[in-house]
C-alpha cells in the first residue's frame, strides 16, 4: 500500500526544511523527533525509553515510556511501512522509508529489554560538498584534494565508524560527477541521496518467509555491471560483495567508490583483510586487488562534539605482501 508523507511545520524563516515522514498513525508518537531537521538518529530501547541525538550524542526524553506490548507493536508496524516483515520467525528487519528514513528493529528474545528500534535520519537537503567544507569536515586542501579525486576518476574508499559521516560525504563526492556520466549505486538498504540528474540506485532484497528471493548485494553487482555504468558505487561493503567490487575496479570501471567500517585509517587493512577472507581471498590477493584498484582511501570521524571531520587520506600500498596505508600529504 503506497502511503502519503506529510512534513511537520517548524518556526523561522531561516530555520531548515522540516523533514518528510509517513502520515502513518503509528508514526505519531514519534513524529515531533523525526521531522526535526537537527535530528540524526531516534532510538527506543524497549521499555527504557526514547532517546534523541541532535549530533552531540543520544540524549533521553523525559516522560516518553512504551509497555513491552506497545513496544513491540510500534517495531512491527514501522518495519511494515518498509515493506518488510518482523516476528518471532525473523526478530531481526532493516527497511528503508521514503526520503531517506532507515529503520532497524529488533524483537525479543533476541533483544533482551524489549523490541529495540533504531532509526536513522537523513539530512533534509541533499549533500554537497562546498556545504561541507563550509561546516568545517574539512580544510581547503583537503577539499581541493576531494575534487582533484572526482575528476581523476580515481576509485575511492570512505572509511570511518558509524555514524562518522561516510555516506554524506560519499554522496557529496558523487554529486561532483560530471552531469554526462550513469551513476549506478549498489546498497543494501538504499540510503544515498545524490544531486545528480542520471543516478540508478539497486537495492539488495531479503528472503520472503518461505526462505527464497532473496538477492544479495553481490548478486547486484554483477547485474550493475551489465548496466554500462560510468561510476559503479556500493553503499557499504561488509561481505563477499568486496571481491565483485575490487574485481570491476580492477577491470576498466575507473570513477568507483564504496564504504567499509573501520575504527582508524591504520585498521583498514585489517578490515579489508577480513572482508577478502569471507570471500575466499588470501591477505597476499587482498592487499594486490586493492593497491591496483583503489587510489585513494578517504577517513572520517565524529568528534566528541558531534562534528564530523575527515581526518587522513592514504594510498593503499603493498608491504611485504601485506596491505598497508601511506599517508596523502
Amino acid at each position: 500500500m503506497s502511503l502519503s508523507f506529510i512534513a511537520v511545520p517548524r518556526g523561522g524563516a531561516d530555520a531548515p526544511a522540516p523533514r518528510s515522514v509517513p502520515s502513518h498513525p503509528l508514526v505519531d508518537p514519534l513524529r515531533r523527533w523525526l521531522s526535526d531537521p537537527d535530528v540524526t538518529d531516534v532510538f527506543i530501547n524497549g521499555s527504557g525509553g526514547l532517546f534523541v541525538d541532535r549530533g552531540r550524542g543520544p540524549e533521553q526524553i523525559p516522560g516518553w515510556s512504551l509497555d513491552e506490548s506497545a513496544a513491540r507493536e510500534l517495531a512491527v508496524g514501522l518495519i511494515a511501512i518498509g515493506g518488510r516483515h518482523l516476528d518471532d520467525a525473523t526478530p531481526c528487519a532493516d527497511v528503508r522509508w521514503e526520503h531517506g528514513v532507515r529503520v532497524h528493529a529488533v524483537l525479543p528474545p533476541i533483544s533482551c529489554e524489549g523490541a529495540t528500534i533504531s532509526i536513522r535520519l537523513p539530512g533534509t537537503g541533499l549533500p554537497d560538498l562546498d556545504d561541507l567544507g563550509r561546516r568545517g569536515t574539512f580544510d581547503a586542501h583537503i577539499g581541493a584534494q576531494l575534487e582533484r579525486l572526482v575528476e581523476t576518476r580515481q576509485n575511492v574508499l570512505v572509511t570511518g565508524a558509524t555514524g562518522a559521516g561516510k555516506t554524506t560525504l560519499l554522496a557529496a563526492l558523487l554529486g561532483r560527477v560530471p552531469r554526462s556520466e550513469r551513476i549506478v549505486t549498489i546498497e543494501d538498504v538504499a540510503e544515498l541521496r545524490i544531486d545528480h540528474p542520471h543516478h540508478v540506485r539497486l537495492e539488495a532484497r531479503q528472503a520472503n518467509l518461505e526462505g527464497v528471493g532473496a538477492v544479495p548485494l553481490s548478486r547486484l553487482l554483477r547485474e550493475a555491471l551489465r548496466m554500462r555504468p560510468d561510476r559503479l558505487v556500493v553503499g557499504e561493503c561488509r561481505g563477499e560483495e568486496v571481491r565483485e567490487l575490487l574485481t570491476a575496479l580492477n577491470t576498466g570501471h575507473d570513477g568507483g567508490a564504496g564504504t567499509v567500517h573501520a575504527s582508524g585509517i591504520d585498521d583498514v587493512p585489517a578490515r579489508l583483510e577480513a572482508l577478502g577472507a569471507g570471500a575466499g581471498m588470501t591477505e597476499r590477493a587482498v592487499a594486490r586487488q586493492v593497491a591496483s584498484a583503489i587510489g585513494a582511501v578517504v577517513h572520517v570521524e565524529r568528534a566528541r562534539d558531534g562534528d564530523r571531520r575527515v581526518v587522513g587520506i592514504a594510498r593503499p600500498v603493498v608491504r611485504a605482501d601485506r596491505l598497508d596505508m601511506e599517508l596523502v600529504s
